[in-house]
């Protein structure tokens, strides 16, 4: 499918048929794109359409590069943000004279935003170049947005493991599996947006050259600008990739805390219920000179003495603070 967009009052306008209005249209976005919708770019623009294992590369070379005069920017962005696992997929920008293509085979969400809002309001876009720039900078304020939400998440994770050893604490923070399993998933998450911050960071350095040889010092201004917010992110992403590592630790530690505990009380028990066991074990055994065997109070001294030699060690731990 192609979404073709022509510039009326500063504004984008879609339309219909790129064929019809190959002279005016100044963005083509590819979506999932045919061979014959790549051939019909190709002819229009007069260079290639790269592939869909060609945008996949991850040589720098081969995302970022100069063909036929026009410039290749590729770059992995997520779609589905809203939930914990993402769809990952590298979309190109492609910048030939004064027009813009992108090619995508996902739908993030900048770009259903993106062209609602350049069609409603003046958004400075008057040719591919700053186009570009202000899809960027949707695609940068979405991914900053996905950031804030993890950010969000993770401090009620830390709030449900820090506070799961309270007495009034619920059930569901002693769940330490479901908040290994929220760990992983933000952890996953978070490195998603990382990966396609890094790629993005590479994107604006190399849009910097362009903007530089186009000599346009608005365009500059603001490459800088996005260049800048993207660094940002990238050390805001790190570090709440160290902060999910820190509740990882914590979230294990807490476990070794619980298990030890359940440990203690078997061997507390264990220790405390070995002396009566002696005591009855002993007269237990059948022997025939046995004095307390026919004494009137055996049987009760026996009990006496099982239930002191229990009391003992308990208070004797208890005094010491070992339970």
């Amino acid at each position: 499918m192609i979404k073709a967009f022509v510039l009326d009052n500063d504004r984008l306008r879609p339309v219909d048929d790129l064929e019809a209005n190959k002279d005016a249209v100044i963005w083509a976005d590819l979506v999932i794109p045919t061979k014959e919708e790549e051939a019909e770019v190709e002819k229009w623009l007069g260079v290639g359409v790269p592939t869909r294992e060609e945008m996949e590369e991850i040589e720098i070379s081969s995302r970022l590069y100069i063909e036929n005069g026009a410039y290749f920017m590729t770059a992995t962005l997520p779609a589905k943000t809203d939930e914990d696992h993402p769809i990952m997929s590298p979309v190109t920008f492609v910048l030939s004279g004064s027009r813009l293509i992108t090619i995508r085979y996902h739908e993030p969400r900048a770009f259903q935003t993106f062209p609602l809002r350049a069609e409603k309001v003046t958004m400075g876009c008057t040719n591919g170049e700053t186009i570009l720039v202000s899809l960027l900078e949707a695609i940068v304020d979405r991914l900053a947005d996905v950031l804030e939400r993890i950010g969000h998440d993770i401090d009620t994770i830390s709030h449900g493991i820090f506070q799961s050893s309270e007495k009034n604490a619920s059930k569901r923070d002693h769940d330490f599996k479901k908040v290994l399993q929220a760990i992983g998933r933000k952890e996953e998450l978070t490195s998603n947006i990382r990966e396609s911050l890094m790629t993005l960071q590479r994107l604006s350095g190399f849009l910097g050259n362009v903007t530089m040889q186009a000599k346009s010092k608005d365009a500059r201004a603001r490459v800088k600008t996005l260049s800048r917010d993207v660094s940002s992110l990238t050390d805001h992403a790190s570090f709440l990739s160290n902060k999910i590592t820190f509740l990882l630790d914590a979230t294990l530690g807490m476990i070794n805390i619980e298990q030890n505990g359940i440990i203690k009380i078997f061997s507390v028990a264990a220790v405390v219920f070995l002396p009566p066991t002696l005591v009855a074990s002993i007269y237990g055994m059948n022997f025939d000179i046995m004095p307390e065997l026919k004494w009137l109070l055996g049987y009760p001294f026996a009990l006496c003495l099982m239930v002191l030699s229990a009391i003992l060690p308990y208070l004797y731990f208890k005094r010491r603070g070992w339970l």
